[in-house]
């Protein structure tokens, strides 16, 4: 017997806007952006502005949080997922992971081309970067390790990340464990490892990943779906190594 009795061509979501079930989206009408509001040299510096905006209008809770996307070739899936941004320099963007036995990872070593997606909804920003993704030196990783709470460091050394869990049959009237056992039992050993230390090593396998771009658009909702984008590309680096960039509106 069928679960419900929805047909194979009923939607079970219809433009839902908002809370409502049903009705018309808001509108964008928080801003516009015009190619004299930008950067005219670098998308770096631009981002770097946006992302100060964000922060001192304390409408944006988390303006660090953004989605990495990466493909697998030769199949070409793609996955996503969402992180965080923790460095920003002349050279790109950098977010740290694991890199041992993850989705990405896995991606990475067959396609180094990766992206990066930033939502502020309150203030009605995109930005969008894509380009090619390269590991840091241990050295560099290590100082960002050091700055989180001991229990993230524990936390690293401890999950084998996307690694399937498997339940562990428990003694007779505990409750039905689900997999997570497994990793509280991991847990455990490495806290044993590293009892009275506070100063941690990085693991070989967990570090940070620089998103060097190729092109960031940067996008402002506008009424009627008619957005202000603009995209940044870059062009080929000058006799004198001096990176400079195209800067062009896009049709929304």
């Amino acid at each position: 017997m069928a679960l419900h009795s929805a047909s194979v061509n009923s939607k079970l979501i219809f433009a839902p806007a908002g809370k409502e079930s049903h009705g018309q989206a808001e509108q964008f009408t928080r801003g516009i952006l015009t190619r004299s509001d930008l950067d005219q040299t670098s998308p770096i510096w631009q981002f770097h502005k946006w992302f100060a905006a964000a922060q001192r209008s304390e409408l944006v809770a988390h303006p660090e949080t953004c989605c990495l996307s990466t493909a697998s070739l030769p199949s070409g899936r793609v996955s996503s997922r969402m992180v965080y941004l923790k460095e920003l320099d002349a050279e790109g963007f950098v977010i740290y992971s694991n890199f041992g036995t993850s989705k990405k990872a896995q991606d990475l070593s067959t396609n180094p081309w990766a992206s990066l997606t930033f939502w502020w909804e309150e203030l009605e920003r995109q930005i969008r970067v894509e380009g090619r993704a390269s590991r840091l030196t241990r050295e560099e990783s290590q100082k960002y390790f050091d700055t989180r709470v001991r229990g993230s460091r524990i936390g690293a050394w401890s999950s084998r990340q996307s690694q399937v869990l498997k339940p562990i049959q428990g003694d007779a009237g505990d409750e039905e464990d689900d997999g997570r056992r497994v990793l509280d039992g991991w847990v455990k050993e490495t806290e044993k490892r590293f009892e009275g230390e506070e100063n941690i090593p990085v693991p070989d396998f967990w570090g940070g990943l620089r998103i060097i771009p190729e092109s960031v658009e940067f996008w402002q909702g506008r009424q009627s779906r008619l957005h202000d984008r603009f995209i940044y590309e870059k062009k080929a680096p000058t006799e004198e190594s001096v990176q400079e960039w195209t800067l062009e509106r896009l049709s929304p």
